[in-house]
């Protein structure tokens, strides 16, 4: 794909009324662009468009000077980066680029130990030192800052039960790929992120649920996912303009009529 035509389309997706465009981090595919390059580039082209990895990864992205390029890129766009993260998945890939070789236990070790210093640097108001002492990931007393423009949401991709209960503990949302799952996993997801945050004393409803969709999805079909699942945002993945087009214009106005009209049903007196 041109380098331009990524960016094409994110410019395309704000004008159609989205309001989110992600990018997938596999920097050893050499026939993809730069995640990072792409959401700075994309950020200074649009205006109000919030733009994020999907998922970055954190294998080959040091946490604490994520943290600094995530607050930076948030403060030039007036708010608008949101951070998706995940373990990396393909570790051999990763290694070949120089990234550590990780057993699966290792990446989603490495997923919590990140959460405690990308909010640990973007946390100006603590004044004590900054001390992670993790087996994948560590920093010891590195000043903190800047302060991100807003309160950047960390989503996490996941499909597995330990990392859906750091996300209950730790995480803002949760976003795994539709495509990925089987019939009753976002369910299952559900239940265990929901009773992990109630343990770490935390609001499950807080805790935002996110859904990699195609565009082969029926309105029908996601609506049923929103009023059963809670999923409340859809990121179509598509390259193709008019299926971006038909999802703003169709598919996204059908998912919210059927879910409003789910919820006056279940106000609704007998």
């Amino acid at each position: 794909m041109p380098a331009q035509r990524a960016v094409d389309l994110a410019v395309l997706s704000e004008d159609i009324g989205l309001d989110l465009v992600t990018f997938q981090d596999h920097p050893y595919q050499a026939v993809f662009h730069d995640t990072w390059t792409l959401l700075s580039w994309v950020a200074a082209r649009t205006e109000r468009i919030h733009v994020a990895g999907n998922v970055l990864n954190l294998p080959l992205r040091q946490p604490a000077v994520l943290a600094r390029a995530a607050a930076s890129l948030d403060l030039l766009s007036g708010g608008r980066f949101e951070m998706g993260i995940g373990a990396g998945g393909f570790y051999d890939a990763i290694a070949g680029m120089g990234g550590p070789l990780l057993t699966p236990p290792e990446a989603v070790s490495g997923v919590d130990e990140a959460l405690d210093i990308v909010r640990g640097i973007w946390d100006v108001d603590d004044p004590s030192p900054l001390q992670v002492g993790g087996h994948m990931h560590h920093v010891d007393s590195p000043r903190r800052g800047p302060r991100p423009a807003h309160d950047i949401p960390i989503w996490v991709g996941a499909v597995k039960p330990r990392m859906q209960r750091i996300i209950g503990r730790k995480a803002d949302g949760w976003l795994p790929s539709l495509p990925w799952l089987k019939p009753g996993d976002l369910a299952r997801g559900n239940r265990t992120i929901d009773e992990a945050a109630r343990q770490a004393g935390r609001a499950p409803e807080r805790i935002v649920r996110l859904l990699n969709i195609s565009a082969r999805d029926r309105a029908d079909k996601l609506a049923q996912l929103a009023i059963e699942d809670g999923t409340s945002v859809f990121i179509i993945a598509s390259d193709d303009p008019d299926e971006l087009r038909r999802f703003a214009e169709v598919t996204a106005k059908e998912i919210r009529e059927r879910v409003a009209g789910a919820r006056d049903a279940a106000g609704a007196p007998a």
